[in-house]
């Protein structure tokens, strides 16, 4: 029989541990955000806690069911075009691909942590349009926001990162002034319903990349949503989550 000694059995134990997340070939930026602590919920959206954003976007998390709080921001002009944007090639998951008008997470503070009409999500995204798009805060107050809905997702975007999240759907119809941040955004451009079929298109045809996210709410609900931007009211449900 083989016998080893303690000293020995803890070198085997650490000789098959899993190798530290190294975060040093990542923008500098980027990386300062991932210290950001996001809400964690159950499948129910029932607050639970809170860790990084790290922590909730490493796949090894995800396996185990780590879920956060999220929200997506579509905002159409008065054409009715949806502002869609390019995430940079600096952003840890999904870098290059194309989205919403705005995609994050309210934060584990007193103020976007507020439940009541989803008044902290809506916090939280006139904070991220501004960070991300440069648009003046007293353009996008979240009184102007419509909340339509949940939906709950998970998507690898690489071997190491990741997203599992109930996305809070939220709509605003107005003409903005942007700015966007290089380090956030790489483009970005209004479309109509064509351009924006177009472009699903192109995704299948893998001629560009498309946020899963995005890609199953387009799929799904958007069209309808959008050929009634007059008429959201019937669309709302904050009572149940959408699983996708």
């Amino acid at each position: 029989m083989l016998l080893c000694r303690r000293s020995e059995v803890r070198h085997l134990q650490s000789a098959v541990r899993m190798p530290e997340i190294t975060t040093d070939h990542l923008d500098e930026k980027q990386v300062q955000l991932l210290a950001e602590k996001c809400i964690l919920i159950d499948d129910n959206d029932r607050k639970t806690g809170a860790d990084t954003k790290k922590n909730c976007h490493l796949n090894s998390n995800i396996d185990k069911g780590l879920l956060h709080r999220a929200f997506s921001v579509f905002i159409f002009n008065s054409e009715e075009k949806l502002l869609l944007q390019q995430r940079s090639d600096a952003k840890i998951t999904f870098p290059g691909c194309f989205t919403n008008t705005c995609c994050s997470h309210p934060l584990h503070t007193d103020s976007e942590m507020e439940e009541k009409d989803a008044i902290g999500v809506r916090r939280a995204a006139q904070r991220r349009l501004k960070a991300e798009l440069g648009i003046p805060m007293d353009q996008v107050t979240p009184e102007e926001m419509t909340y339509l809905t949940r939906i709950h997702y998970k998507a690898q975007s690489d071997g190491v990162w990741g997203e599992h999240e109930i996305d809070y759907i939220l709509f605003m119809q107005k003409d903005v002034e942007l700015s966007p941040d290089p380090n956030e955004i790489k483009s970005h451009c209004y479309v109509s319903k064509e351009e924006l079929k177009e472009m699903l298109n192109k995704a299948k045809r893998k001629e560009l990349e498309i946020t899963p996210w995005f890609s199953l709410i387009a799929e799904t609900f958007l069209f309808n949503w959008w050929e009634n931007l007059q008429n959201l009211k019937q669309f709302m449900d904050h009572d149940n989550i959408h699983r996708m």
